[in-house]
């Protein structure tokens, strides 16, 4: 599995104009050659694939992230500053850690 400091996030214009000038990654033309065969055998031998259904894409939807709100929050200096020191996207993560915890919550809410 990837760590998130691996994984980079761009905007559909951001990869069209990485394309435009030679970027990507990706050899379309040596792909359009595979045969759906030679596709399946790639990822077969793909560890990131295991798990993945034969059919997953038949029941799959597409899930908009929900917006945020967007508010003023006081936190303690010192747990900002661990946030902050893990690098960018540190206001996610406390978002998530926050998110975590909710769901733990209602878990233990259901249970009782």
């Amino acid at each position: 599995m990837e760590r998130e400091e691996n994984i980079k996030r761009y905007s559909a214009d951001e990869l069209r104009a990485r394309r435009a000038r030679g970027e990507s990654k990706t050899d379309f033309a040596a792909l359009a050659l595979k045969t759906d065969a030679q596709i399946e055998a790639d990822n077969a031998g793909d560890p990131e694939f295991q798990d993945v259904p034969e059919n997953w894409y038949e029941q799959a939807e597409a899930v908009m992230p929900a917006s945020k709100q967007l508010l003023s929050l006081r936190l303690d200096r010192d747990v900002v500053e661990w946030f902050r020191a893990r690098g960018p996207g540190y206001q996610t993560r406390i978002n998530a850690v926050l998110k975590a915890f909710v769901s733990h919550e209602e878990k233990e809410k259901k249970r009782a």
